[in-house]
């Protein structure tokens, strides 16, 4: 089941983030994925402030891996600049990220290299400011949890299989 949210507003894809940040635990691994500019980290700033993060979640041109406290630890990877899925090993996102949550930007940049069981978010443009974004579980914790979110949520939000 894919659960599909739209969005009008950098706003609105942070809310979102607070809500799903309600539910997210240790262990959880989130994939963004979008093109440049699609809202992939305004989701991971309203995760980060539903996880109250102090500092200001931001993906780093340079910096592959930001680490933040908050209810959880969040270990935020940004690929777009890996060249090599190989390097995504090289990280060991997974071993690290065990005690809180991965984020992980640009997921397509290490096909094969990221947990099989994941939360996936799909970011697609649709007008000057609106998105798309769709849920799509893999495994059954994150089942559970895009049903939990379903449950949560306000009218605009549409599940389909």
């Amino acid at each position: 089941m894919t659960l599909t949210f739209e969005s009008r507003s950098p706003a609105e894809t942070r809310r979102l983030g607070e809500r799903l940040a309600r539910l997210l635990r240790a262990g959880d691994v989130v994939l963004l994925q979008g093109e440049l500019g699609a809202g992939k980290t305004c989701l991971a700033q309203g995760i980060g402030r539903g996880l109250r993060v102090r500092e200001p979640v931001k993906s780093s041109s340079f910096v592959l891996v930001n680490e933040y406290h908050g209810r959880l630890h969040v270990y935020h990877a940004d690929l777009f600049r890996l060249e090599d899925p190989a390097e995504v090993a090289d990280l060991a996102l997974e071993e690290t990220a065990r005690d809180g949550l991965l984020l992980v930007e640009w997921p397509d940049r290490a096909p094969g290299e990221l947990p099989p069981e994941h939360l996936l978010v799909l970011f697609e443009m649709t007008g000057g400011r609106t998105r798309r974004i769709s849920l799509t579980p893999r495994g059954e914790r994150y089942e559970a949890l895009v049903s939990e979110l379903e449950a949560s949520s306000a009218p605009r939000s549409t599940a389909h299989a």
